[in-house]
């Protein structure tokens, strides 16, 4: 057994075995040649992209140039969407997500998903957090589930505010407090991956702050890619960035180097606010 296969094999939970791809380095997360249409229209063409271990990715574009679409193949919840057409390749830690009979319960449990807006299950705050730990069977006691509620709790830097409210019901929190809830939901099942999908974009600048803040602690545990339309957070938060326009990735690489000295013109003209 290779290295790089013995490598995949103790960090890849699914049950069937893997096909590896020789060719590439091991990446967290690699594309190449990813396309998706949805009927006739192409929202995502030709991406390729590698997407580093513990770091935090920002993607970043105009409205519909196809950000949550690539965000949401690295998890392939595009599948549910009627007359979908995914091509290409995408892989994590090496492994072929889109291989005939992969476990997406598997996949999508190691692939946490942090939506736009907090979305809360109507349960108490315990059993939200409870609610993946239970379903893909991750603790064997309530002792057990209650060390992973609280250390979710911990994570995602909620505990304190509402150790005393597990029971109360996670829609009654604020709108920051729900977000947070929502990634320790996330974190729970201890993924590897997390994708957020502007987890900031509805909440007030003092949540949006706490947010970003958690996001950076994150990194050290998780690799993350965030969609955002917000530049300034991109830059604020992220290690690398990528640039999507009309379905294309214009460009990817350090975040620093990126706003301050872009390779592509489009690029430029994004970041100075010449269009979008």
């Amino acid at each position: 057994m290779t290295e790089k296969k013995r490598l995949i094999d103790e960090r890849y939970r699914f049950h069937d075995p893997v096909q590896l791809a020789d060719d590439i380095d091991l990446h967290k997360i690699s594309t190449r040649g990813l396309n998706v249409d949805f009927g006739e229209k192409r929202a995502i063409q030709n991406v390729d992209i590698d997407i580093p271990e513990c770091e935090v990715t920002a993607l970043i574009g105009p409205s519909g140039c196809g950000k949550s679409t690539f965000l949401r193949c690295l998890n392939r919840t595009n599948e549910i969407i009627p007359d979908t057409r995914i091509t290409g390749d995408v892989w994590i830690d090496g492994v072929d997500i889109y291989r005939e009979h992969t476990d997406l319960e598997a996949l999508r449990a190691k692939v946490g998903m942090v939506a736009q807006k907090p979305n809360p299950f109507p349960k108490s705050v315990y059993d939200n957090v409870a609610y993946g730990v239970r379903l893909h069977g991750r603790a064997a006691s309530r002792q057990d589930l209650d060390e992973v509620v609280e250390t979710s709790l911990r994570r995602a830097g909620l505990w304190n505010d509402i150790k005393d409210r597990l029971k109360d019901a996670g829609t009654n929190l604020s709108g920051g407090e729900q977000q947070r809830l929502c990634i320790a939901r996330a974190i729970a099942i201890e993924p590897e991956i997390l994708l957020m999908d502007e987890p900031c974009s509805a909440l007030d600048p003092l949540s949006t702050a706490r947010i970003e803040d958690l996001i950076d602690e994150l990194r050290e545990r998780y690799t993350i890619v965030i969609v955002t339309h917000n530049l300034q957070q991109a830059a604020r938060i992220s290690q690398r960035t990528a640039f999507f326009h009309l379905g294309h990735l214009v460009e990817v690489g350090d975040t620093q180097e990126m706003f301050i000295n872009p390779r592509m013109e489009r690029t430029a003209d994004y970041i100075t606010g010449r269009f979008g």
